[in-house]
């Protein structure tokens, strides 16, 4: 019975891992689509997708908080990188390898937040204040950056979409290297104030069901 037990639970696993990786791709081609289409991307039925995620808010919240504790766990990380510049670049690599931003761009809105999702909303905001103080403090980023410009920086790394998967990492990539570039500590004076607080909180207003 015990070894029944560890093989339906390993099966549940494999079939939420499943789940997940079909919700990403699907929903980040189209929020709108339906849940049935996650099921069929994923191979499992719409009854096991159901007894897991009983609605489709319900997933896309589970989506997104995946995405913020990757974001958190590779900030961590990046936190334990003696030279604050380095920290900050890699940081900045690992999360648009890990295509973390998209989810931000393209499911804000389409499910209501819940407490649950506050730790580590507020986590990641201690995590990219404190990336960036480390970065200034290594002399290496322009003194006018602030840590929610990192906002800035990810969403134009993610805006770069091809319909060929590798040529977009590709593109991502160089569109970060120029981005990096501009952040060092030479150059003309940033136009405009960075983002205020709170100031993209609107697009997590749940717009309604799609």
């Amino acid at each position: 019975m015990v070894e029944s037990l560890s093989g339906r639970k390993a099966q549940a696993a494999r079939n939420d891992g499943l789940i997940l990786d079909a919700a990403r791709a699907v929903f980040l081609a189209d929020p709108g689509a339906p849940i049935s289409a996650v099921a069929e991307r994923a191979g499992v039925g719409i009854s096991a997708l159901y007894r897991r995620y009983p609605s489709k808010e319900v997933l896309l919240r589970t989506l997104c908080h995946e995405g913020l504790r990757t974001y958190c766990a590779l900030g961590s990380a990046a936190l334990e990188v003696a030279d604050g510049w380095a920290g900050l670049v890699g940081f900045l690599e690992s999360v648009v390898e890990a295509d973390v931003h998209s989810l931000t761009v393209r499911l804000a809105g389409t499910f209501a937040p819940d407490a649950a999702l506050l730790p580590d909303v507020w986590r990641a905001g201690e995590i990219a204040t404190e990336l960036v103080r480390r970065a200034h403090d290594a002399g290496r980023l322009r003194g006018d950056f602030a840590a929610s410009d990192l906002g800035l920086v990810l969403e134009a790394c993610s805006a770069v979409t091809l319909p060929d998967p590798v040529r977009t990492v590709e593109l991502r990539r160089r569109t970060l290297a120029l981005l990096v570039a501009g952040m060092e500590s030479v150059g003309p004076e940033l136009p405009g104030p960075p983002p205020a607080p709170g100031e993209f909180r609107g697009r997590w207003e749940y717009r309604g069901k799609r």
